[in-house]
């Protein structure tokens, strides 16, 4: 995808979200969860970028940072221009319309007292759409739009399967017209069978609707076949960013090439010549993350230098860009 610096619709600059502990009887911050510490990438109109990591490793705090769910601790959220860190709730509501999130959990996300009619209404309501019928077409229109019939209008949550509800956070998502969604691992919590569906839907909505995902996700396999380019995220920090061919034809990080070798091969003589990379230990607290490169803890290539400096993104090329002190050896 071929797109200009004057295309870009947002940019994370040095973003950093730390979560404080409080302990003692005067309940004074004594230390911080690193959360997210210092990262940094743009997006630009119509892409949709990949943000993959294991569990714990930022990625989903990443999003709810964007979309100011959580405070930013530093750093710069610029869309489109503006920056959005330090702009106060109502300075925000503008942008609402604009930043949309699908999240995990569709059963979870879904106000269950409301029916379907009234969870993708609220949006609606919220910044002064629409009213009456034309309220109503809207979400009949949208319902539609993500393979349900108006019928299920008056339903509720707890009456469809996953990925119906799923949809349904979709068609809310999509209610006030938004220019950029953040999808939350939004196909983790459905059956397999369903993930393609919900995957396909949302490329579908990219075309048609000219949308600009970031898709968050720890299934590489699903990620490489939605993204344009891909971050690979690491207790806080960005390890790798490649287009989505150039990360899993050419991967450069140890931590990357971990990732990817734990993908199934459905094809057994493949599958017995490619080598598995198994990582030791476990993710480290972020809390107390090591010095220096924050995956040497579990890297089988370390060096005195990975303890004692921080390595930083390096571009390797047609914007792959690695954070690995091996590539200056």
């Amino acid at each position: 995808m071929d797109k200009s610096k004057n295309d870009v619709l947002i940019e994370i600059k040095n973003l950093k979200k730390y979560f404080p502990i409080n302990k003692g009887f005067f309940k004074k911050d004594t230390a911080y969860v690193k959360a997210v510490d210092g990262v940094s990438f743009d997006i630009k109109k119509g892409e949709t970028f990949g943000l993959v990591g294991e569990s714990g490793c930022g990625k989903s705090t990443t999003g709810r940072t964007i979309i100011r769910l959580y405070d930013v601790t530093d750093g710069e959220i610029v869309f489109d221009g503006t920056e959005l860190g330090r702009l106060s709730q109502q300075e925000l509501k503008p942008f609402r319309k604009k930043i949309q999130m699908i999240f995990q959990d569709p059963y979870a996300s879904l106000n269950s007292r409301m029916t379907v009619g009234d969870i993708i209404g609220e949006p609606i309501d919220i910044h002064n759409i629409a009213s009456g019928e034309e309220r109503q077409r809207i979400i009949y229109d949208l319902l539609e739009r993500v393979g349900l019939s108006k019928d299920h209008a008056n339903r509720y949550p707890h009456e469809f399967s996953g990925g119906q509800r799923q949809r349904i956070g979709i068609a809310r998502a999509l209610a006030v017209n938004p220019d950029f969604i953040i999808c939350d691992e939004p196909i983790s919590a459905l059956d397999v069978s369903i993930q393609a569906q919900v995957v396909n839907m949302l490329e579908d909505l990219q075309k048609e609707l000219g949308l600009t995902y970031l898709f968050i996700a720890h299934d590489l396999s699903m990620v490489k076949h939605i993204s344009d380019r891909i971050g690979v995220m690491y207790l806080g920090k960005l390890v790798e960013v490649s287009t989505a061919d150039g990360l899993y034809d050419n991967p450069n990080h140890p931590y990357t090439k971990a990732l990817l070798s734990a993908i199934p091969i459905p094809d057994p003589e493949f599958s017995e010549n490619n080598e598995r990379v198994i990582l030791e230990g476990d993710v480290p607290s972020p809390l107390n993350p090591p010095s220096g490169c924050r995956f040497r803890t579990r890297c089988q290539y370390a060096m005195d230098i990975c303890a004692e400096k921080e390595p930083e993104l390096i571009d390797l090329g047609d914007g792959h860009m690695s954070a690995c002190h091996l590539n200056n050896k």
